[in-house]
């Protein structure tokens, strides 16, 4: 499995973690239980089992024009399916215009995952995964449910066969104020 990701800046960063940590102390499923060294704060745009030939670079191309991306993050949600505790991301415009153009170039792919296709996608930050059974109610009052702007500022692929990323683009704090 490859993905598309969207990393956040560090104040958006270590407002998730700060999340992830408020979870795992009520004794809660948390993301902060997960060390694995690539565990961090992101939103995937796609997950395909292989990139076609020459896709990492114009995915590159395409994340490094639209960064940073101004986020806001909405309530903090149970996701149906497969049941993970999530933060919703409002989706702007540009979000939505970079995801589309991902899956362009993700066309020819093989094994889309479905619930990142358009019109399916959910965009998202996770909190908790398996959350099936956890005091929802409880969880999102830990959480902290407020609305959170920030920014998306650099861009990587995971691979799962590996279980490493490779930066698709380096890090870019907001140019102006």
């Amino acid at each position: 499995m490859r993905t598309v990701e969207l990393l956040c800046s560090e104040e958006l960063d270590a407002t998730v973690r700060a999340a992830w940590s408020r979870l795992a102390a009520a004794g809660l499923p948390s993301l902060a239980r997960n060390t694995h060294p690539t565990n961090r704060p992101h939103l995937t745009l796609a997950s395909v089992d292989e990139f076609p030939p020459g896709a990492e670079r114009r995915l590159a191309d395409l994340c490094d024009a639209a960064l940073p991306l101004p986020v806001r993050l909405d309530r903090v949600a149970v996701l149906d399916g497969s049941a993970p505790l999530v933060w919703l991301v409002r989706p702007t415009p540009q979000l939505a215009a970079l995801h589309g153009a991902v899956w362009d170039v993700l066309a020819e792919a093989s094994g889309p995952h479905p619930w990142h296709l358009p019109g399916r996608w959910v965009p998202h930050l996770s909190l908790a995964l398996r959350f099936r059974g956890a005091d929802r109610r409880r969880a999102r009052a830990v959480a902290g449910s407020d609305r959170v702007a920030g920014e998306f500022v650099a861009a990587r692929s995971y691979d799962g066969d590996t279980r490493t990323v490779r930066e698709l683009t380096a890090a870019r704090p907001r140019t102006g104020g």
